[in-house]
């Protein structure tokens, strides 16, 4: 597994890696922005530019301006938990392109595989992303009640869904959606603690830009080793 993230890595500046990087980058960070804007645009709307205090008359100008800067901020902050929507975004828009530089790089073998259609992309790509808010809601509850364990909680609930839809889509592209189940049910356990690994950093903000892609070229690799070896 390891060595599988270790090749991941080696190829991170490969053109079309570079390619990728750039737009998953564009995605996130337009993703973000267009959250700082709404959540800023929602408190001026709601909070008014002057507050005049009772009983002493005295009027308070920045109030607005203060709540705007504190919304970006918890925007900032929220931006962990963003992430991860924006990773299994990506698997559906990029994965195709990064499965490729892989395969063309590592296992040059491998006959070419035909892309996966837009509409199926984005119906797996939807079904996904809705999967994990839904999950997520109902676990949010439970991150704040496991107090300091949170963390680990967040990573193993969406480090099983991140792995679980990373290897699937990955292992479509060379067995189709049956055989990509049954790998998948095959591998479970490694797969869930792959995921793991991939959502713990996906935490840390700026070193979450690189997860989305390290993540798809690692689990490319790691599908090759496990069908490779038989499991």
């Amino acid at each position: 597994m390891l060595n599988d993230f270790a090749k991941a890595v080696s190829q991170l500046f490969d053109r079309r890696f570079l390619r990728v990087l750039l737009l998953g980058l564009a995605l996130t960070v337009g993703l973000l922005v267009a959250v700082c804007v709404l959540f800023a645009a929602g408190a001026n709307l709601f909070i008014p530019e002057t507050v005049t205090l009772p009983f002493i008359g005295v009027q308070i100008t920045w109030l607005d301006s203060v709540a705007s800067a504190a919304s970006v901020l918890l925007v900032l902050a929220l931006s962990v938990f963003l992430m991860v929507p924006v990773a299994s975004a990506f698997t559906g828009f990029f994965l195709d392109d990064v499965a490729e530089a892989v395969e063309a790089r590592h296992y040059p073998h491998l006959p070419p595989v035909p892309r996966i259609s837009w509409r199926d992309m984005l119906a797996d790509s939807a079904g996904f992303l809705g999967l994990m808010i839904a999950v997520n809601i109902v676990a949010l509850g439970l991150y704040f009640i496991v107090g300091p364990f949170g963390p680990l909680l967040f990573w193993a609930v969406n480090g099983y869904l991140l792995g679980r839809e990373y290897f699937q889509m990955v292992a479509m592209r060379r067995l189709g959606r049956a055989g990509a189940l049954a790998a998948r049910k095959r591998h479970r356990a490694r797969i869930w603690i792959a995921g793991f690994l991939m959502a713990a950093p996906l935490s840390i903000p700026l070193v979450n830009l690189f997860v989305p892609i390290l993540g798809a070229a690692t689990f490319t690799h790691m599908f090759h080793r496990l069908e490779r070896s038989g499991g």
